[in-house]
């Protein structure tokens, strides 16, 4: 149903937000459990599908033009790249493949408004993005099925290592369309004007992001093969000196290119989103580490390269232990540029456009006017009495602040609140309430509290309530719509499209 909506002269036309139940964890929260469902998918997809799997196909291309000047290694390192494809190969096809499924599930529970704000910008391109998947399944399918029919001759062999390339292609393509994405999320540029799908597609972080990861990607793809290619040759194989070099020239070239490419991304990033840099890096209790963990992080990658160059230079005597550290050092690193990645753009999921919490920017007069109560479709009451202040207070934390808090878990409301106050002095609710509506001064990666005086009042009661004895709320809001009640407000979406 469209709907227009009037506050203060200005009509809004939109999506209601919170058409949608309410998913809550409250031990590790909501956005841990897409961190790590997310994390993980971005290694696999990163060091294996899109950095691993083209050097797999230069080992196999290399093998291929010196056979003819030494069969005998030419052979060696043809068996060793099957073999490499054959760990990239399971882990790709299983945790790759569940992980990237996960997300889904996982963002769609936790914030479904913000999923769905995305899918209505981005649809075509991750329908495009779908179908580039399925390729990327059956070309490294074929690729790994029909590796030993491949020797059967020279034109076989060819088109064998055509296969390899074609899936290293639509690898990075998968890549490609996703980082548009990530990029609009961070700043959409000149969509909030023009809410078209090229203007959000073409934002400005999209290209110095893509080429970053690109390259980190690259180099990742490398420490992971260096990692494995001395289980697969003995020390004294005589293909062992040719592999190494080969893998940790792949590095070393690709190592520059990518902090080159961290350079040139950090500077595309918008001055008002660098602010959040220390706070991302570490956490809000150790910011002023900032400067420490910055030399960590970067002495890691410098051990990478280090550790890439001694294979280089002496292939047959780096020992197993040294080549974990490449792997474990860029793992780091983008664990680390993920972690900054989704913190800096707060306080919104979608920049200028929808706040962390999955409420849009536009709407917040209306629920500041009304209470986020009336316009939910799903809670257990519909406004705030004497009665009800603290279930109340609970809905409106659900609806305002659940999507990164939790009650008594990871990152508490709770804890957060005992540690504002002075030692030894008690927290109060008049603290609570007097707090919530300034928050967002104080830390400048909170959004603004949506809604009305009334819930400000029983959101500091439902605080406190939780802080005096523990409290466990439901999993998810079972509450639903009131008999003949309207589900909210559809209507066009971002970008012209119907959701």
């Amino acid at each position: 149903m469209n709907t227009v909506r009037t506050v203060q002269g200005t009509s809004y036309l939109g999506v209601e937000s919170m058409d949608f139940p309410i998913f809550h964890l409250d031990l590790i929260g909501n956005r841990m459990l897409v961190a790590v469902i997310a994390t993980l998918h971005v290694w696999i997809n990163h060091a294996l599908a899109v950095g691993f799997l083209p050097l797999v196909a230069l080992l196999e291309f290399y093998a291929f033009r010196t056979r003819a000047a030494d069969p005998a290694r030419a052979e060696a390192l043809d068996r060793l790249a099957r073999r490499l494809l054959g760990v990239g190969f399971v882990i790709t096809t299983s945790v790759g493949a569940l992980t990237g499924v996960g997300i889904w599930f996982a963002a769609s529970l936790a914030n479904p408004a913000a999923l769905g704000s995305l899918i209505c910008v981005f649809y075509g391109a991750w329908f495009t993005e779908w179908i580039v998947f399925v390729l990327e399944v059956v070309f490294i399918m074929a690729w790994y099925l029909l590796w030993e029919k491949s020797a059967a001759s020279e034109q076989a062999k060819r088109r064998h290592i055509q296969a390899g390339g074609l899936l290293a292609l639509v690898s990075w393509l998968t890549m490609a369309i996703i980082v548009a994405i990530l990029g609009f999320q961070m700043d959409p540029g000149s969509w909030i004007q023009r809410r078209s799908f090229l203007s959000g597609f073409a934002n400005p972080l999209y290209i110095p992001q893509l080429y970053f990861r690109t390259a980190l990607a690259m180099a990742m793809g490398g420490a992971f093969a260096l990692l494995l290619t001395p289980f697969f040759l003995r020390r004294d194989d005589p293909a062992r000196p040719a592999a190494m070099r080969c893998v940790a020239l792949w590095m070393l070239i690709w190592s520059p290119v990518a902090l080159v490419g961290g350079v040139l991304y950090r500077s595309a990033i918008p001055e008002a989103l660098t602010a959040a840099f220390p706070v991302a890096v570490s956490t809000l209790a150790f910011q002023q580490w900032y400067g420490t963990l910055l030399t960590v992080v970067f002495g890691a990658a410098a051990v990478a390269f280090l550790v890439a160059a001694w294979a280089f230079l002496q292939p047959r005597w780096l020992p197993r232990a040294a080549a974990v550290l490449p792997i474990v050092a860029l793992f780091l690193l983008l664990g680390t540029f993920e972690r900054v990645r989704e913190f800096v753009r707060k306080p919104f999921v979608i920049g200028g456009y929808m706040y962390a919490n999955g409420l849009r920017v536009e709407d917040y007069p209306l629920y500041q006017r009304d209470g986020l109560l009336r316009h939910a479709a799903y809670a257990a009451v519909r406004g705030v009495t004497p009665a009800n202040r603290v279930l109340a207070g609970e809905e409106v934390f659900r609806l305002a602040c659940s999507r990164c808090h939790t009650v008594g878990g990871l990152n508490s409301v709770v804890n957060k609140f005992r540690n504002l106050v002075s030692p030894g002095r008690p927290l109060d609710e008049a603290f609570i309430r007097n707090y919530i509506p300034e928050m967002h001064k104080a830390w400048y990666f909170m959004p603004p509290f949506p809604g009305n005086a009334a819930e400000q009042d029983a959101l500091a009661a439902f605080i406190l309530q939780a802080h005096r004895a523990p409290v466990r709320p439901r999993a998810d809001q079972a509450a639903g719509l009131p008999p003949g009640a309207s589900a909210g407000a559809h209507s066009p979406a971002p970008g012209g499209a119907q959701p």
